[in-house]
């Protein structure tokens, strides 16, 4: 009988085109249909939780995929890792209702941001975190990212790219907080559209630089118009953190 899989994985996406499958780029959900299906014995589609770009990483991911193999569950995750990467690991593996997909089933998404704020670089933050050595107020970034909460229209933060039904979004929380020379902007929400995060990061360092003031956001949202927010922060320095589901999967 066939059974639907969830997998509970992480990667370093530094050597991947994101997650989703491509002609011609080497992607994680590739990478790891390969090694699935040499450990099941068949062709492996897996559906993952988001479409995380080139570069960006994953401290939290869940993907699924359906299977007829009897292999136990507590052994999967160790032999899929046999057959990938060092930079991809499976840490679980569960049986899940057939109704249950990764991204259809997510309540709510976390995507931390990393900034190395320093005037110096760090070897150890190159591709994991932005280096920015003009120093930052986070005080400033906290406040500018503060305007963002709530229920909004985020055409104005987002990369034409998938096309959506609705650009509408609900962001439950967005934390700046810094630990030396590392910030981290944490950001929550019901869903994410092509590179939000990304493009809300580069918004509140456009303020604590001056570029903006925080007041302005409410405006650049309502205005729908990408141009008057921020650049769109580098891939490195973003990570999923933390997926919300119903099912035990995590």
């Amino acid at each position: 009988m066939e059974k639907n899989i969830a997998l509970k994985l992480m990667y370093n996406g530094t050597a991947y085109h994101g997650w989703q499958v491509q002609k011609n780029a080497l992607s994680v959900a590739e990478t790891l249909e390969k090694a699935l299906s040499s450990v099941v014995g068949h062709s492996v589609k897996c559906t993952g939780a988001g479409r995380t770009d080139a570069g960006v990483h994953a401290e939290t991911y869940v993907a699924n995929f359906r299977t007829r193999s009897t292999i136990p569950l507590d052994r999967l995750p160790l032999a899929v890792n046999t057959r990938l990467p060092d930079d991809i690991v499976v840490v679980r593996a569960v049986q899940v209702p057939d109704s249950f997909n990764a991204i259809g089933s997510c309540r709510r998404k976390e995507y931390t941001y990393r900034i190395y704020n320093s005037r110096l670089g760090n070897p150890f933050y190159v591709d994991r975190a932005w280096f920015y050595p003009r120093r930052l107020d986070e005080a400033v970034m906290q406040r500018a990212a503060g305007q963002f909460v709530g229920t909004h229209d985020f055409r104005a933060v987002r990369s034409v790219g998938t096309q959506t039904k609705t650009t509408v979004r609900t962001v439950y929380y967005f934390d700046v907080s810094r630990t030396g020379e590392l910030i981290e902007c944490k950001v929550c929400a019901n869903g994410f559209l092509y590179n939000m995060v990304r493009a809300m990061v580069g918004t509140i360092v456009y303020a604590a630089e001056g570029k903006l003031a925080p007041e302005d956001i409410p405006a650049i949202l309502a205005s729908g118009n990408r141009t008057l927010s921020g650049p769109t922060a580098p891939p490195g320095g973003l990570y999923m953190t933390k997926l919300w589901y119903d099912e035990d999967v995590l």
